[in-house]
């Protein structure tokens, strides 16, 4: 053993333990992921012995990598309760946001849902959260997404916007920034998915089914520090601008404006009732022909109630 390790220990002084490190696998740098860059950045995951390495993935290589082994964790829960509809052993733990964080913007001409008929309309990926909130949106105006609609898998959100701006397509699923650029180029806001009642998971913690039972403790230090996180960024936007506009590489003019788009959208506790879970789970199981499916299956909110009721005990404030 160190020398100097054995000489801390004689003398009582506390020895840090080497930090666990966790790897969580995200499908984009936005605000959907705010709670895992407050809880990093204000050191919330090192008081709990983690150092948590967020790694950038699209959502379906994310879900992959969670199910056989190589993250521990993403916040990939469309792409994750997908699977889960097909046998895999995940599960959402904790979500951020429950409103899909998209616009969809059209050429001016187009005013309608109507108006799409015949149209191409362009997503980042088929069967990712903009595809499926998409289609949802698309039905619930009565049309049918598959014969009325060419759904066009395009890529970013910035190559979403030059397929919308060069006539590629004429309309277009946006995220943040582009969104906003969107407007200022004059096409037309067809629907804010956060103003529409429409269930969709943003920024949700998911880990498979085996790490909850090999290694409890782990998921429960990394919830408690991430919904230490999410409480401070929903309750202090002041110095919450600051670290979105750090993470996301953006401007903090952007990112309050961000930071207020979104508000109405954050799940305070980070908790769903089942009611939420049942809406969640209802276009999926749509699009598989499927009528029922036992929530318990695909969340368990056991560890999110638990810290939760641990930190009102102790008053904590961020």
């Amino acid at each position: 053993m160190n020398v100097l390790i054995v000489l801390l220990m004689v003398l009582g002084i506390a020895v840090p333990a080497q930090a666990r490190k966790v790897s969580v696998g995200i499908p984009v740098v936005d605000v959907s992921q705010s709670a895992l860059y407050v809880a990093r950045d204000r050191g919330y995951y090192q008081k709990e012995g983690l150092e948590v390495d967020l790694v950038l993935m699209r959502g379906g290589v994310a879900n992959q990598a969670l199910i056989t082994g190589n993250v521990d964790f993403t916040t990939v829960p469309t792409a994750a309760l997908q699977a889960g509809l097909q046998g895999a052993p995940v599960k959402v733990l904790l979500s951020s946001f429950h409103k899909p964080m998209f616009w969809l913007y059209s050429r001016p001409a187009i005013r309608t849902p109507k108006d799409l008929a015949g149209k191409k309309v362009a997503v980042s990926s088929l069967g990712a959260a903009g595809d499926s909130a998409l289609r949802e949106w698309l039905r619930k105006n009565g049309m049918d997404e598959n014969r009325e609609v060419a759904i066009l898998a395009i890529g970013t959100t910035a190559t979403r916007l030059a397929s919308l701006s060069s006539g590629v397509v004429d309309a277009a699923m946006m995220t943040f920034p582009h969104n906003i650029t969107a407007a200022e180029q004059g096409f037309r806001e067809l629907v804010s998915f956060i103003a529409s009642d429409i269930i969709q998971l943003q920024g949700a913690i998911v880990t498979r089914d085996a790490l909850l039972q090999s290694d409890p403790s782990l998921a429960e230090k990394f919830l408690r520090a991430t919904i230490r996180g999410l409480i401070y960024y929903s309750t202090n936007r002041s110095s919450a601008v600051p670290i979105l506009a750090r993470n996301a590489k953006s401007s903090e003019e952007l990112a309050g404006k961000v930071y207020d788009l979104v508000k109405p959208a954050l799940t305070p506790d980070g908790i769903l009732s089942d009611d939420l879970q049942r809406r969640v789970m209802a276009p999926l199981l749509d699009r598989l022909g499927r009528k029922d499916a036992a929530i318990g299956r695909f969340f368990d909110f056991a560890i999110a109630r638990k810290i939760n009721a641990e930190l009102k005990t102790e008053g904590w404030k961020p």
